[in-house]
């Protein structure tokens, strides 16, 4: 099976870039005063193509999926708390649960590969709300441990990038916010970010779940020995499928999806930055339609974001993933649009501008 990913193009206009700046520039603010605020709304502008921007029926897609190396205590949960949670985001109990509903915000659950039956007891055909199972065959044990064999084949890799591609299509509205969840998923974004950066693992790797020192330590030697057997997963495919998840491998195919159809994307911490990550190296034209939400306080993922070259909005120390950041930092996309859309400008509002002769001395 050799999925079709979907191919990008430039979608940068110099002169919808002008007017959107043109815009900025004359509400009734010293100019750039607003910040990041203004660079987001330029950036959203771009990316749906308008000087109005309107973000409509905002999707958080929590990508679920189990990891065969938490066999190896990489983890300091074991990973019965990878379905648990996936129960308590159904159940609505979550952070990302709470933080969604708060902001109007729909939450859809997929199960990539999580070693659970969700639909288990139900007649034949029933569907849970909130929840779709997106299981590549051979996934419902999750993956298999990487420090023994490729986490997963080649042909499942495809047919979760596939199964990405297809939810996304399904979904309404024009920004998706990437969550996740799956005990172990820490260790599989430091060994992509690892082999795809040319960074050393030690660099990459941090606490994950809560592992102290000397577990940080241990966690780093089992990564070490996961890269040495698979010296030959260069490319980016090929290190998603030895050393990935099931759930970083569906959100790398609607990542690509979304950023297709120019919906904005909002990049959560370091695991849906690690789907992102390797969405780039197959399509670095998809940093254009990225929003980072945050910078974690998992240890690589300041090292991800300056290998993308990109700035995150917020920087709380905030590790608990989810897409919990993704929700936090969203009333900020609503402000820059809004600010766009509806702030006045000088000439509408009757304010007088700064003076020929203080921009004179201020040149």
């Amino acid at each position: 099976m050799n999925t079709t990913l979907p191919v990008l193009t430039d979608i940068s206009s110099p002169a919808l870039t002008a007017a959107l700046q043109d815009k900025l520039n004359n509400k009734t603010k010293p100019l750039g005063s607003l910040g990041r605020i203004e660079d987001m709304a330029l950036q959203i502008g771009q990316i749906l193509g308008t000087q109005n921007p309107l973000l409509d029926q905002a999707q958080m897609v929590v990508f679920a999926g189990d990891h065969g190396l938490t066999a190896r205590g990489v983890s300091a949960f074991p990973s019965d708390v990878s379905w648990q949670m996936v129960e308590n985001f159904l159940a609505g109990g979550a952070a990302v649960s709470v933080f969604s509903r708060l902001n109007g915000i729909a939450l859809t659950v997929v199960d990539c590969g999580v070693k659970h039956d969700f639909l288990a007891g139900l007649p034949a055909g029933s569907q849970r709300t909130g929840l779709q199972v997106r299981k590549a065959v051979g996934a419902e044990q999750g993956t298999a441990d990487s420090s023994v064999q490729a986490a997963m084949t080649a042909e499942q890799c495809q047919q979760a990038l596939a199964h990405g591609v297809a939810l996304v299509k399904e979904l309404p509205g024009n920004a998706l916010l990437l969550g996740e969840m799956g005990i172990g998923n820490t260790s599989a974004a430091s060994l992509l970010l690892s082999r795809l950066a040319g960074l050393d693992i030690e660099v990459c790797t941090g606490a994950g779940t809560g592992l102290d020192a000397p577990a940080v330590q241990r966690k780093t030697a089992v990564l070490r020995e996961v890269l040495a057997r698979h010296p030959d997963a260069k490319a980016p495919l090929d290190a998603l499928a030895a050393l990935g998840g099931f759930e970083i491998a569906t959100m790398v195919g609607a990542v690509l999806q979304a950023a297709q159809e120019r919906r904005v994307v909002v990049v959560d911490g370091f695991i849906a930055s690690s789907a992102v990550l390797v969405a780039h190296a197959l399509q670095p034209l998809v940093l254009q339609r990225c929003v980072f939400a945050h910078r974690s306080g998992e240890r690589g993922h300041e090292f991800m974001l300056q290998y993308l070259g990109v700035q995150a909005l917020l920087d709380l120390g905030l590790r608990l993933g989810e897409g919990s950041g993704a929700a936090l930092a969203w009333p900020l996309l609503l402000s820059s649009c809004a600010m766009l859309r509806e702030m006045a400008s000088f000439e509408s509002a009757g304010v007088s501008e700064k003076s020929a002769a203080d921009q004179a001395v201020v040149a």
